[in-house]
């Protein structure tokens, strides 16, 4: 994972979706938009490769990106990413200008780990649910972190870890959780067996059962009859 990451960009005069489309397809070069910090938006271009390059990589898009604009590198970060739905390309990126010394919002991945060692799903044959699988964050630019670890290796069957609970760095905050206890959501949790997985691990065996029994009963039958065939 690179330290930071960097994109040359040029500034284009056309705006709207028909001038980006055209650019799509007229060049190699992938339309976006810088704006925010108080600043006039900025209409860009980058190249693919290098832009489709840096996606590769999940840091990417919660980390500080520099954007050189016409010989002037500004800090920026991606709020937001388009791609083709059948085709391996990017349509649209949208960066957002951020000032160092002033906290900004970002979606954050979280990172499951120790899921093999799970206390639930090892000892109490749990099975495990992510409904969450990143958190909204908010700190100082400097403090973006690629990801946010969740432990699971203690989760019980049953139990589950909410948003106050994950072991976040110093200077990092969960806005929602200012709003009330009713915003603390289930990031992972451990969950019974379902009674319907039961019943079909059950109907299995006892079907095994009756083919055991009818397989018996029909060779039981079958040596009644030659018994009863040396008799006559």
């Amino acid at each position: 994972m690179p330290d930071s990451f960097q994109l040359q960009a040029a500034l284009r005069e056309d705006a709207g979706k028909g001038a980006s489309r055209r650019l799509r397809r007229e060049s190699d070069l992938v339309p976006a938009i810088l704006y925010g910090a108080g600043k006039d938006p900025q209409s860009l271009s980058i190249p693919h490769k290098d832009l489709y390059k840096s996606c590769e990589d999940e840091a990417f898009f919660s980390r500080v990106i520099s954007l050189e604009v016409e010989g002037k590198k500004q800090d920026a970060i991606v709020k937001d990413l388009q791609r083709h739905p059948s085709k391996d390309r990017i349509l649209h990126v949208d960066f957002f200008r951020v000032q160092m010394d002033q906290e900004i919002i970002v979606e954050v991945p979280l990172h499951f780990v120790n899921e093999d060692t799970c206390v639930g799903v090892k000892q109490g044959g749990g099975n495990i649910s992510r409904p969450m699988t990143s958190v909204e964050i908010s700190c100082l630019p400097g403090l973006l972190p690629e990801f946010i670890e969740v432990d699971i290796a203690d989760l019980e069957v049953g139990s589950s870890i909410h948003m106050s609970e994950l072991n976040l760095a110093e200077g990092l905050t969960i806005p929602a959780l200012v709003q009330g206890a009713d915003y603390d959501q289930v990031v992972v949790a451990c969950n019974v067996m379902r009674r319907s997985e039961d019943s079909e691990a059950a109907g299995m065996d006892q079907t095994g059962d009756d083919a055991q029994s009818l397989q018996t009963g029909s060779a039981e039958s079958a040596s009644s009859e030659d018994t009863d065939s040396e008799k006559d």
